[in-house]
């Protein structure tokens, strides 16, 4: 089946909105898009929430639009363009809303609470009217939520009406001081965290009920609704239910979702890390039935904000992840002209060979393997503060440990898996049954992490105990850390982590790396390994951000041998090394497995792959940046396998290696 194009694209409401719209159509001929999604009063063309004359010559436009595309035999989807609201900029409520009001008491001028009685009669009608034009797909911005309404300083949810709401639980009158104060005070979370956490969640799912029982209303139960999110880590402070809010949205079992996981703009190659993870872990909080159309974003909306190599890039590594569609937001949502970027029906066109090979290709695939990142996401109610009154230090995801292994060329889950790692507060998340299971198996551990689970009485399962973290700036004996050197006298720098775990060894653990001074005195152990008494082998590290350790060849050979040795005596991770920021991407397939490997460095590389128990040979196909796939030679020799051209900047290489099927819950291996 070939790759799906939804194409975004904003018709002015004025007399000449047929005539776009035709001339949309022609464009979308040329670009080989299956799917217009109308994008209604948006940005430039944003006056406030829609209402009166104002919605009424954007339903004509809608109308008259969806009926000249259809005819086109296009399919047609709607995107309102606010929920809530995005930011002011300028505008201000209209309507008599309940304004969104920040941590600090700073209302929205035109954004609206959660729980305002008549922004929820307006989104429910202003959705139920437009669905009666019968689009597929009705989306929901990614301003249902609570984070990002700038100008507010984390965002909203601090209303009179929602601490009514929160009152309730508590059973007292309570005041948004004391509430902020509550929710970030450091130490031991505050039961108002979580309470406040469900007096959002909940009034977030009434909203999405009503506006999904609009919807099926008045399309006679035609429509479907999609949900655009974004990073877990900030909706784990708003403790979202994701499988709730989906169930909330469904209609007729049906619902759609536009993962948020690339930039808006031009960023380096090794950026893709992020994107891979994002993709990945966020598979796991939709359910299976959802259809996904990740966005490909493009901010501010010009021709000139990323380039075709990046947008390449990133529509491929959508499609790796199973897209039902791409999301294109590549035209400038100003213009109402679409035959003004011929370059950009250039870009779609010389785009789909390697996304149609890819989709055929992603229907064999049973899910990902590779080291597996743990994630709740009710992560942040279990977060220990230490700055009072910032909301943002609750969020928590694992997207630093997925960038910290993926550009170092090691696969990565967001699905259960033999070997673990996890860092920072997330370990916090965790109920000791949880954590006993990982430490049975192989875990990675970053000094924060190490230093919650000796806390918990876990330090005999580690081989080490944490006595304290220590910051950067602080005073430390016998002076500032600086170096960390390896048994064969290499050195890699810590001179740039923000803090270092003290890290004290027991009988049996393997020091792996010791922390210098300047001037060349020992400060501690920097990386311990050890087998437990449960059989299971951990690794822990010193590093508190370990993605900010510099990279370089010495650190990958460093995770590499650290990886083997968590797999034990059975490893069936391929390691990816040859050139910097090689991104691997691994999934399950009926045949074995199937691994996909971008570079993200600006030079080309001819990436190599340490397989275990490798095969007589492998198939691979280089996907070069808008260039017809090829298939390539790979030269084996002693285990490994290396690519015989060069990866260019952004490209993909996909390889196909048989055999070693590998089950998402294979058992832990000691």
């Amino acid at each position: 089946m070939p790759a799906r194009y939804h194409l975004r694209f904003q018709i002015h409401p004025t007399s000449a909105a047929a005539r776009q719209a035709a001339e949309l159509a022609e464009f979308c001929a040329q670009s080989g898009i299956d799917e217009v999604v109308l994008l209604l009063a948006a940005e430039e063309f944003h006056q406030g929430h829609p209402a009166g004359e104002e919605e009424d010559r954007l339903y004509g436009t809608a109308a008259d639009a969806a009926a000249v595309l259809r005819d086109a035999g296009l399919e047609v989807s709607l995107n309102p363009w606010v929920t809530a609201g995005h930011a002011d900029r300028g505008r201000y409520d209209r309507h008599g809303f309940a304004p969104m009001v920040g941590a600090d008491g700073r209302p929205a001028a035109g954004q609206a609470s959660f729980v305002c009685p008549r922004w929820r009669s307006w989104i429910a009608a202003h959705y139920g009217r437009f669905a009666g034009l019968g689009f597929r797909v009705l989306w929901l911005e990614d301003d249902f939520r609570y984070h990002n309404h700038a100008p507010l300083e984390w965002g909203g949810g601090f209303e009179p009406l929602m601490l009514e709401r929160l009152a309730e639980l508590v059973g007292r009158p309570v005041t948004r001081e004391e509430v902020v104060a509550a929710v970030t005070a450091p130490g031991t979370p505050h039961p108002w965290r979580a309470l406040l956490q469900q007096t959002w969640r909940t009034a977030q799912l009434e909203v999405a009920t009503l506006v999904a029982d609009a919807v099926e209303k008045h399309s006679d139960g035609r429509s479907r609704l999609g949900l655009m999110s974004s990073g877990p880590g900030a909706h784990a402070v708003e403790g979202r239910d994701w499988p709730a809010l989906f169930d909330a949205l469904a209609i007729d079992g049906e619902v759609a979702h536009r993962p948020h996981f690339a930039p808006y703009s031009d960023v380096p190659g090794r950026e893709l890390s992020r994107s891979v993870w994002l993709l990945d872990v966020q598979r796991q909080l939709r359910p299976a039935s959802a259809r996904t159309e990740p966005e490909i974003e493009n901010w501010p909306h010009t021709a000139w904000s990323k380039s075709d190599t990046q947008t390449w890039s990133e529509m491929v590594t959508a499609q790796l992840s199973g897209a039902d569609a791409l999301f294109l937001n590549v035209l400038p949502v100003q213009s109402g002209h679409a035959r003004r970027f011929p370059a950009v029906a250039g870009l779609l066109r010389r785009s789909r060979p390697a996304l149609d090979l890819v989709a055929d290709r992603h229907r064999g695939e049973l899910g990902t393997c590779g080291v597996g990142l743990p994630f709740r996401p009710d992560a942040s109610a279990h977060v220990r503060t230490v700055r009072p009154g910032h909301l943002t230090d609750l969020a928590v995801d694992p997207g630093p440990a997925a960038d910290f292994l993926l550009r170092y060329g090691v696969p990565v889950t967001a699905e259960d898996a033999p070997v673990r790692v996890l860092f920072g507060q997330a370990a916090r998340s965790f109920d000791d049954d949880a954590l006993r299971r990982m430490l049975s198996g192989g875990l990675l551990l970053d000094g924060i992490a190490a230093q919650v689970l000796t806390e918990r009485g876990f330090g005999e399962l580690l081989g080490v105990t944490v006595t304290e973290i220590v910051d950067r700036e602080a005073p430390s004996s016998p002076g500032p850390y600086s170096l960390e050197q390896q048994n064969d006298g290499v050195c890699l720098s810590v001179n740039m982590q923000p803090a270092l775990a003290r890290l004290h060894p027991s009988a049996g653990a393997d020091v792996q790396t010791r922390i210098l001074t300047p001037d060349l005195h020992l400060w501690g152990p920097g990386r311990c390994l050890f087998t437990n008494a449960l059989g299971g082998r951990v690794a822990v590290l010193a590093a508190t951000a370990p993605e900010l350790l510099p990279y370089d060849e010495d650190g990958q050979r460093l995770l590499h041998t650290t990886v083997r040795y968590l797999e034990g005596d059975a490893p069936t991770l391929p390691l990816v090394s040859g050139g910097p920021y090689l991104i691997p991407r691994l999934a399950r397939t009926a045949d074995g497995r199937r691994l996909a490997v971008a570079n993200g460095s600006a030079d080309p590389a001819r990436p190599r792959i340490d397989l275990p128990h490798a095969p007589a040979a492998v198939e691979a196909t280089l996907l070069a940046p808008l260039a017809v796939p090829v298939a390539t030679g790979m030269t084996s020799s002693a285990g490994a396998f290396t690519l015989d051209a060069d990866l260019p900047h952004r490209g993909w290489l996909l390889v196909d290696v048989p055999g070693q099927e590998v089950s998402p819950l294979s058992p832990p291996r000691a």
